[in-house]
């Protein structure tokens, strides 16, 4: 069984319904496997989880958010 795995930020439940379908149907046109056969997990991170730059992503964002 193909597995698609994806990790990112928190989304909610109907923008992964959406991701869930759209990579499984792109994999099974491009890969010519049935739907049916992929698993597809999301891992959803809190922004603290994440650096760059040195700083925690949380900070990143704030410092973009406009004023």
């Amino acid at each position: 069984m193909p597995f698609i795995q994806l990790e990112g930020g928190k989304i909610d439940k109907e923008k992964k319904e959406l991701l869930i379908s759209r990579l499984t149907k792109v994999a099974s046109e491009t890969l010519g496997i049935p739907e049916d056969a992929f698993i597809v997990l999301i891992k959803e991170n809190e922004m603290d989880n994440w650096g760059r730059g040195g700083k925690v992503l949380s900070k990143v964002m704030a410092e973009r958010a406009p004023q």
